[in-house]
């Protein structure tokens, strides 16, 4: 009853601990939880500002269309004007064209003949001869847009070569520094996440932020980490009237990744805690356990050794006194048996010697004894294939085991019934299988019994299978168990011990 008190309260010390650890992981998920959801407002405030800014960007970038465009449709209006020079006679309109062609005080404009050579310039900054050959640099500054034909009777007589106006250029000098800003800004404020936008079918890195190049490095890398990404979070589309121009994919950022092992590296660390101040706790409980167990096995060998001595002192009176010799004999039997267990206890916390012998004769010796010390309503028997075998034993401890599963197995059986040990052997280990019919134990009871303390009798010690327990595990490298039990039935215990 004490060692079941004892196990309840390590049970409910263990749950106590499990239920803590779980509540602190579950603040802690709570507290991930939270810093995720306050994440991600974060990036839907950010992608809101994206979505303005490349709105204004878009705006931008169309007024600069027009401007270029009305550029060149006044470029075509002054080649136009060029063109009805020509062959106009109205002194009136002949004026209006002047006046159009002097009204171009921005956009810089080369004349040349059928030939390309120079015949006037406009608003250039190069210094250029009338009548020479187009050099090819200045060619190649006005290539931005196609040279606009001037012809007379259907044929190219002059060609007007122009480009974007000085301020047009500024300007858009402006806007590619807006849009650099836009992308650079994108990427530093992507509040610590890793962000990935990429235009409207997924294909092309517009910029990203917080996040290793070589996750899209190529296109193979680019679809696993978009597929990843889209698994952490459903992308936000960047629209522009309506139309998707643009996704920003984003996953949890380190310190939500890292966090979110935490709570099972906490479960890791407790548990190895708990575990090994259970086995520390066990440990030095049964280190002090042991220490009692030797310094009372030996007191017991002390305290007995006197009367031990006394009594042989006696037996030798009484053989000198011709008493019936047939009862001198079994006293000296019996103080033989005495010598036998005060030496047993003095053995106990020491290392017995042991030495090869054979397991047959051994326990047919200690069945022997224990017929001559039990009802004649007990039977025993040994089943053994073969006789010759050797194991190493120290003979004395080891008989103490048998002798102590034989007289539970009597009580078990309370005076009546049979105990039959089986003898087996593989090419390691040898087997012997004590089997009594007895009342049986309860499955819950296999390991408790072997416990320091632990009795179903209510005037027992329980030290008698703990001992047998420390026998054979520490001092012959084998093992002892309970194989089989069923109530009324009887129990199996199995002893296995190394093969020589």
């Amino acid at each position: 009853m004490q060692y079941r008190q004892k196990y309840k309260i390590k049970i409910l010390v263990f749950s106590l601990a499990i239920v803590i650890v779980g509540v602190f992981i579950y603040l802690l998920n709570n507290t991930i939880s939270n810093i995720k959801s306050d994440e991600r407002k974060q990036v839907m405030l950010w992608a809101e500002a994206v979505q303005r800014r490349y709105a204004l960007v878009d705006y931008t970038n169309n007024l600069f269309e027009k401007l270029a465009l009305d550029e060149r449709t006044k470029a075509e209006i002054w080649s136009e004007a060029q063109h009805l020079i020509l062959k106009e006679n109205n002194p009136d309109f002949l004026t209006f064209l002047l006046k159009i062609l002097r009204s171009n005080k921005n956009i810089p404009i080369i004349l040349t003949d059928s030939h390309d050579k120079i015949i006037a310039s406009i608003n250039s900054d190069f210094s250029l001869e009338i009548g020479t050959q187009m050099p090819d640099s200045i060619r190649s500054y006005f290539a931005k847009y196609p040279p606009i034909p001037i012809t007379y009777d259907n044929k190219p007589i002059n060609y007007l070569y122009y480009t974007d106006s000085r301020l047009f250029s500024e300007l858009q000098d402006v806007m590619n520094n807006m849009v650099r800003s836009f992308i650079e800004e994108v990427v530093k404020n992507s509040v610590s996440v890793p962000v990935l936008i990429t235009s409207a079918d997924s294909t092309t890195v517009i910029a990203y932020g917080n996040l290793n190049p070589n996750r899209i490095a190529n296109p193979q890398n680019l679809e696993q980490t978009i597929q990843e990404m889209s698994e952490y979070n459903v992308p936000i589309a960047i629209t522009n009237n309506n139309a998707i121009v643009s996704y920003i994919f984003y996953e949890d950022s380190l310190l939500i990744t890292r966090l979110t092992y935490y709570p099972y590296i906490l479960i890791l660390i407790s548990l190895s805690l708990l575990i090994l101040t259970y086995y520390a706790f066990r440990s030095s409980q049964k280190y002090e356990q042991n220490q009692v167990w030797v310094g009372m096995s030996k007191e017991t060998a002390h305290q007995l050794g006197t009367p031990i001595s006394s009594l042989m002192a006696w037996i030798k009176l009484l053989e000198q006194q011709n008493i019936d010799k047939e009862i001198v004999y079994e006293l000296n039997k019996d103080i033989q048996r005495l010598q036998t267990i005060t030496e047993r206890f003095s053995k106990i916390g020491s290392k017995p010697h042991v030495q090869t012998e054979d397991i047959y004769t051994v326990i047919y010796h200690a069945i022997e004894y224990m017929k001559q010390r039990s009802s004649s309503k007990i039977s025993y028997s040994i089943s053994a294939l073969e006789k010759n075998i050797k194991v190493p034993l120290n003979i004395s401890l080891f008989e103490w085991v048998i002798e102590n599963i034989c007289k539970n197995a009597i009580d078990a059986m309370e005076g009546v019934g049979n105990i039959t040990i089986y003898i087996s052997t593989t090419s390691k280990y040898v087997t012997i299988d004590v089997e009594d019919s007895g009342k049986g134990m309860q499955r819950n009871m296999f390991s408790q019994i072997f416990k320091p303390g632990f009795s179903t009798k209510t005037r027992g010690w329980g030290l008698g299978l703990s001992l047998a327990k420390r026998i054979i595990e520490e001092y012959h490298n084998g093992k002892i168990f309970v194989k089989n039990s069923e109530i009324n039935k009887g129990t199996v215990f199995r002893i296995s011990l190394p093969h020589v």
